[in-house]
């Protein structure tokens, strides 16, 4: 058998303009997302720039158009797959963060309902502050109790996911939380 029976056929026109689309899309998907998110995303400085000059454009006239064109073309030097990810995350459909925040919700929940898993947290991480978070708890039984909003309940579940991420800082509001 000869090298030339073995190789595989390159793609075709069609299969290289589907390639195309979908990164044009998966661009489109990057201007759309909120500033944050974005910035969590690690993006050649190119690609970052060019998304935020369309993230500039007000109109979506022909001008756009060509800019998102562009994005396609340097998303083709880009891997994608981390990409991918990183959206799919942000959108909720990771099935891994979505598990992460269930976890999160449960114990969360459980601290609300009995003050012993604090000292659980505490002895998983021994670093936090546990006043801070006893305070927090305090505060969420309270807001419950005056029918108040949950302003301190929320900010337990960025706590906890500060301390799942490792990240120590205590005012982070760019989180989602469902």
């Amino acid at each position: 058998m000869s090298t030339l029976e073995e190789a595989p056929a390159p793609p075709s026109k069609t299969q290289r303009k589907r390639a195309m689309e979908e990164l044009q899309a998966l661009g489109e998907e990057l201007v759309e997302l909120a500033t944050d998110r974005l910035n969590k995303i690690a993006l050649p400085e190119d690609l970052l720039a060019a998304v935020r000059e369309t993230r500039r454009m007000s109109r979506h006239d022909d001008a756009r158009r060509r800019q998102l064109q562009y994005i396609g073309r340097l998303m083709r030097d880009v891997d994608p797959a981390p990409i991918r990810h990183a959206l799919a995350a942000v959108r909720g459909e990771s099935a891994e963060e979505t598990g992460k925040l269930h976890r999160l919700e449960r114990l969360r929940a459980e601290l609300m309902a009995d003050e012993q898993v604090l000292y659980r947290i505490a002895s998983a991480s021994p670093s936090i502050d546990l006043q801070h978070l006893r305070s927090l708890r305090r505060a969420a039984l309270l807001e419950q109790a005056q029918g108040k909003p949950p302003r301190s309940f929320r900010a337990i579940f960025r706590f906890l996911k500060e301390l799942e991420q490792g990240d120590p800082s205590p005012d982070n509001n760019d989180e989602h939380e469902p």
